[in-house]
């Protein structure tokens, strides 16, 4: 089973690029289901047929390949989940005096509905029904926010659910007697847990580099360039695998009208950056189509161009986020930073958790039994990678 997820910035071709993909791994033989999490979906656009938040089959081929589609309906999903949590909280912001409309949409966290999408797509890898899983995902700064939730959830469960679940149950009484703000019922708790319990194992799915893969889609363009840069970094501080880049709507080299000489002088510079800058990661190119990429037919072209004969499920790069190397008698761990300067990060230590901070990102990283009795002798950037170096000694 192969997950492939595939991002970046509005308007690249994200898209049609994971349309292509899933339907030149089906016509290779593959058990293929493409699904969106985008909420803007145009998946059902890409190949012309409708699409719903059931699982509809959209073409089959010789050899047992074929292709599904699905557009989630994250919003149903969200009701279904996150109900009661929505009620309390809509209570307490009506008790602080926000009006009935007011208190009912900020009860919902933007950006929440997408997350419950991750559960479907446990289910669907789990199910044995297909061989390669493709997500068209929203656009990257929602992508990083979607994929982050469950170690961020993870951290909450493990630390604070419980407390705050005992602690709540104690004072209810006393605050129900004191004063009239909604205290969260055991149905509130209990909604919580059922939402971790769908996100539970979703981490460990889509951070195994052997299962998923998540491939950046860029123009030739200075701004879109440096936002995949930094969707890159952030994807790495989370362990996810980026193992492809995807250059697309590049001017052919038949377009020689002088008008366009600038502007082809100008992509062939980002082109360039673009592999300088993903170094060690496999840039696919694609040109400017001619015409409207929408249709099996060209799809189908496009895909064998940007493939060519490799098979779009295998995986391009195997660059380890994360790992433990042993250097003499410290102990070093590894984390792949990509365009990060040593001043952009901050680090911090507290019981037993590695805390790290890249820009506005952060994440706890859980050291492993051999780094928790260590202390910290150093951190250092080599390359693309942050290395803190562990030596014996009580923390």
């Amino acid at each position: 089973m192969r997950i492939l997820l595939f991002t970046g910035k509005g308007g690249v071709g994200k898209t049609t690029v994971a349309a292509a993909t899933a339907l030149r791994a089906a016509e290779s033989g593959l058990r293929t289901l493409v699904c969106s999490t985008d909420p803007a979906h145009s998946l059902a656009d890409a190949y012309d047929v409708r699409l719903g938040d059931g699982v509809a089959t959209i073409a089959t081929f010789p050899g047992g390949g074929s292709l599904a589609g699905q557009e989630l309906d994250a919003r149903a999903r969200l009701e279904e989940a996150w109900g009661s949590v929505r009620a309390y909280l809509t209570a307490v912001l009506d008790w602080a005096g926000a009006g009935p409309v007011e208190a009912e949409e900020l009860a919902v966290i933007p950006g929440l509905d997408e997350v419950f999408a991750l559960a479907d797509l446990r289910a669907h890898a789990e199910s044995g029904d297909y061989d390669l899983l493709v997500v068209d995902c929203a656009p990257t700064a929602e992508t990083v926010r979607l994929l982050s939730l469950p170690d961020v959830l993870g951290w909450y469960m493990d630390r604070i659910f419980p407390a705050q679940r005992t602690a709540t149950r104690t004072i209810r009484p006393l605050l129900s007697r004191m004063m009239s703000v909604p205290v969260a019922g055991d149905d509130v708790f209990a909604a919580v847990r059922r939402f971790y319990d769908r996100l539970d194992g979703v981490r460990d799915l889509l951070t195994d580099g052997a299962v998923t893969s998540a491939r950046l889609v860029v123009n030739p363009e200075r701004m879109v360039v440096a936002e995949a840069r930094r969707t890159f970094t952030y994807l790495a501080l989370f362990g996810y695998h980026v193992d492809a880049v995807v250059a697309n709507r590049l001017l052919p080299e038949a377009v020689v009208d002088p008008w366009f000489e600038a502007w082809k002088d100008a992509q062939r510079e980002h082109l360039e950056s673009i592999a300088a800058a993903f170094a060690g990661v496999p840039v696919l190119t694609a040109d400017l189509a001619a015409d409207e990429l929408v249709g099996q037919e060209r799809l189908s072209r496009f895909g064998a161009v940007l493939y060519g004969d490799r098979s779009p499920a295998d995986r391009f790069s195997t660059t380890e986020p994360l790992r433990v190397d042993a250097v003499g008698e410290a102990l070093v761990l590894s984390v792949h930073l990509p365009f990060t300067d040593k001043g952009d990060v901050e680090l911090a230590r507290s019981n037993g958790e590695l805390l790290l901070a890249v820009g506005a990102h952060r994440r706890a990283v859980v050291l492993p039994e051999s780094l928790r009795r260590r202390e910290v002798a150093a951190a250092r950037m080599a390359g693309d990678r942050l290395e803190v170096e562990f030596t014996t000694g009580e923390a």
